[in-house]
């Protein structure tokens, strides 16, 4: 049954469970969702004093999506003479963790267990920004780095997971007097939202695996909403989770949008291939958008999932080996459209015509040479 966003929320704020999985496409909402669940637990008030609203949201309510990372930028410096600098937007979240938990070396540790060892960052004394160095393993010391998108997205997620985890631990002793701080005597929910964006494939399994660990680790009445959109970290938590067990009834969901803005929150049992056969909705997926000639960029990178997830179960090495003779042409348009860069100086905002084509060309192309069913029409249909 379609739903607005609101009414998504609020089933799953009914919901019992301990842990409930999302899955959805990027751009179906999920970012969006995991703000509509934090005003629907934690409303922000008229009053003036943000701060006082800050601290009422985070008493009932922690969240990772998007808008935490927003939270951290780069200095910019034109002329290229000053240090690189990750910095850090005034906010009640980086506070909290940093300046009245003091879980800096703790967040450092954390990095450093998904980076290198070696790549240290370092905070400034009033934890309004960061900078990385880099030990070499002799006396040779590469200071102010700027290191790359997923570096900056694993420090990031660090800094959130050491909180999540002196959350859990607190909250995990029964008696209120014997805790450690009574901050978090209040916190109903944590929504974490795709934490995997920019991640490689190796630091998205390991990350996946050590929020199950932690997750599993809580005993108090904590609960825990993870949405994705990747099918790698969907399939880790659901069976780290044990969610496969159909006894549970519920928990793991496909989060669709429909064409008149409505959503459906469909319950689903098993991983992504066995709950909702998860390369033949991309199919669907695909077929659709061609029909209707709506074709946009994320529909190439739809293209290139189908392509790995079919050479993969073929036994390909590589999902480029199933593309038509003129490899390199194909698979240098796919590349290009499925990249995750959103500088409109680069690339067109939407496909043109015979890039288009380009999807249907090579939907067929996979369809009719790598063993996907076709229904036969039947002698009336063909004469009709």
């Amino acid at each position: 049954m379609s739903s607005t966003l609101r009414e998504v929320a609020e089933t799953l704020q009914a919901s019992t469970k301990k842990v409930q999985l999302l899955y959805a496409f990027n751009g179906t909402g999920k970012t969006r969702l995991s703000r509509e669940f934090k005003e629907l637990i934690a409303p922000q008030t008229d009053s003036a004093d943000e701060d006082a609203s800050s601290s009422l949201s985070r008493d009932k309510i922690l969240y990772y999506n998007a808008f935490t990372e927003d939270l951290f930028y780069w200095a910019v410096d034109a002329q290229g003479d000053a240090e690189p600098k990750l910095k850090i937007q005034p906010n009640a979240f980086t506070d909290w963790v940093l300046r009245e938990q003091g879980q800096d070396f703790n967040i450092i540790a954390n990095f450093q267990r998904y980076a290198a060892h070696a790549l240290t960052p370092k905070f400034n004394v009033d934890f309004s920004e960061v900078t990385f160095s880099l030990e070499r393993g002799t006396d040779e010391r590469l200071d102010n780095l700027k290191v790359s998108k997923g570096e900056e997205s694993i420090f990031i997620w660090s800094i959130f997971h050491t909180l999540l985890d002196v959350v859990v631990g607190t909250l995990n002793v029964p008696e209120l007097e014997e805790r450690d701080t009574n901050q978090f005597d209040q916190l109903e929910y944590v929504f974490i939202d795709d934490p995997v964006s920019s991640l490689d494939e190796n630091h998205l399994i390991e990350l996946a695996v050590n929020l199950a660990e932690l997750i599993r680790a809580s005993q108090s009445s904590l609960q825990f909403i993870v949405s994705t959109h990747s099918i790698v970290f969907y399939n880790i938590l659901h069976n780290e989770l044990g969610l496969k067990d159909r006894r549970k009834k519920d928990g793991c969901y496909l989060l669709e949008r429909s064409e008149d803005g409505s959503f459906n929150l469909n319950t689903k049992y098993g991983d992504s291939n066995r709950s909702f056969s998860y390369h033949l909705f991309l199919k669907q997926i695909l077929e659709e958008a061609i029909a209707s000639n709506s074709v946009r960029r994320y529909h190439f990178t739809l293209l290139r999932n189908l392509y790995e997830k079919s050479a993969s179960f073929l036994g390909y090495r590589s999902w480029s080996d199933l593309l038509p003779d003129d490899k390199t042409t194909y698979l240098n348009r796919v590349i290009q459209f499925s990249s995750h860069s959103t500088l409109s100086n680069e690339e067109p905002a939407e496909p043109s015509g015979p890039e288009k084509q380009t999807v249907a060309f090579l939907l067929n192309h996979l369809l009719k040479n790598y063993g996907f069913w076709q229904e036969e029409a039947s002698a009336g249909e063909q004469q009709a």
